[in-house]
């Protein structure tokens, strides 16, 4: 396929503007670009899909998500409106979680797919819980993925708090699937695995080593660290030592590992994680949402954390995510100055982008450059001003929205075009959606706890 009439957006270090562009793509990858009239005459048998002028850059990555959170949306919590996050857990997300079925799982990748594929982010970090459906559930979003075409690194959250034969059953799962997707390639290879855990406050010092034991030396973990200061609390009471010390102790840090949130550390696990070139997800708009607080994501970068950008199972409109942190620091500091361009699209771009091809590692993934895997989106933004290398900052937070993103690609296929899906039947999944969703929620609420038991 040759891609005409562009305007490119590589991301490449430096990144790089470049009008009147043609791209070649074959199987997966981008063979080649050039000015078009160029490309055009060198290859003229070629399939040809017109950007019409558009701009064409890498799709999106998401670092750290929730697919299941989807039938979340318009719920009711019953009784007093919880206030931290040890309330929000107890009180929404684990009787919640407990109320997915196989079905509800199936759906609510589907929706998260749709919602991705509109909007731009071509490759997703997912963890997922479902205390009462674990034995081949990660399957079930495979064949998701599969179907939609996107690029997803799943695993389960292992958690202590559902009872001991759950805990197995978790490790089990991550250590199956993990294995799976070692020996096959698992949705043509879209689908990465990494292990699964829910966060140090929640598994005990037994589990943790049990979870290292389960996969081979080098295996990514992806769990939640110090969202709340709940987490350095129970981790003290449990071992002693603080969340990130536990999981050094562990080995479980290392260049593959995620740690969402990680938002109320000291000085000593900051260096930690750089020490053992770990990855931190930030997500701006749900520690808003949560009150969880904010990550000093300026100061980690300057110790050496590698810092991404996730959603925490919000919308996958990166975009969105990526202007919440730019002004996030700004207020938290009372500085206009806080969290300058390079270093937004440090996280939100480059660091993205270096994750994903770690799990990824046949091709780059986030660039567009010869034998980089083909996942572009084309973007109908038509500037007021000059856009250019070094302003490119100002455009990415205030001028590109999720609205101008009119066509996805992902390893060389076209999963929507002129803003139509082509994979999946947007209509259909969310008419059986609605169907479901009552039954889930009624589900749910038989186990939410009263509020006199959570204090």
């Amino acid at each position: 396929m040759l891609i005409t009439n562009a305007h490119l957006i590589t991301w490449g270090v430096p990144n790089e503007i470049l009008h009147d562009q043609a791209l070649l793509i074959s199987g997966k990858k981008i063979v080649e670009f050039g000015p078009s009239f160029e490309l055009v005459a060198k290859y003229p048998d070629e399939t040809q899909l017109d950007a019409a002028g558009q701009y064409v850059m890498p799709g999106n990555i998401d670092a750290h998500g929730h697919y299941y959170s989807a039938f979340a949306v318009g719920m009711s919590i019953p009784g007093e409106a919880p206030i931290t996050l040890p309330t929000i857990l107890h009180k929404l997300w684990w009787p919640f979680d407990k109320a997915l079925g196989e079905e509800e799982v199936r759906y609510s990748a589907l929706i998260g797919a749709i919602d991705a594929i509109k909007h731009g982010t071509t490759t997703l970090f997912d963890h997922h819980s479902s205390p009462n459906c674990i034995d081949g559930v990660l399957d079930i979003i495979a064949e998701v993925i599969e179907s939609a075409g996107i690029r997803s690194a799943l695993c389960f959250e292992v958690t202590d708090r559902d009872g001991p034969e759950r805990t197995q059953a978790g490790i089990a799962e991550n250590s199956r699937f993990i294995n799976r997707c070692s020996q096959d390639q698992v949705a043509d290879g879209r689908v990465a695995a990494n292990f699964g855990i829910h966060a140090p406050m929640t598994v005990s010092e037994e589990t943790l080593s049990q979870c290292r034991s389960a996969v081979p030396a080098g295996t990514g973990f992806h769990l939640h660290v110090g969202e709340h200061e709940y987490d350095q609390i129970r981790s003290i009471a449990m071992a002693g030592t603080r969340s990130v010390d536990r999981l050094k102790n562990h080995e479980i840090l290392g260049g593959k590992s995620i740690l969402a949130h990680a938002i109320h550390l000291d000085a000593r696990e900051v260096n930690l994680i750089a020490e053992t070139n770990s990855w931190v997800s930030h997500q701006p708009r749900n520690n808003q949402n949560a009150a969880d607080g904010i990550a000093e994501v300026e100061s980690y970068l300057r110790a050496g954390v590698r810092v991404c950008l996730g959603n925490d199972g919000l919308s996958n409109t990166m975009w969105r995510e990526a202007e919440a942190a730019y002004f996030l620091q700004k207020i938290k500091h009372r500085d206009g100055r806080r969290l300058p361009g390079d270093q937004l699209l440090q996280m939100a771009v480059n660091n993205n982008a270096a994750l994903a091809s770690a799990y990824y590692p046949e091709a780059p993934l986030g660039v567009i450059e010869p034998g980089a895997y083909a996942d572009l989106i084309f973007v109908d933004y038509k500037p007021a001003t000059p856009l250019t290398a070094e302003n490119i900052t100002g455009h990415y937070v205030f001028g590109f929205n999720e609205s101008m993103i009119t066509t996805t690609i992902v390893a060389g296929e076209v999963l929507m075009k002129d803003r139509q899906l082509l994979t999946l039947d947007e209509s259909e999944i969310k008419a059986k959606s609605r169907e479901l969703a009552p039954s889930l929620w009624a589900r749910y609420e038989e186990l939410v706890p009263p509020d006199h038991v959570l204090g």
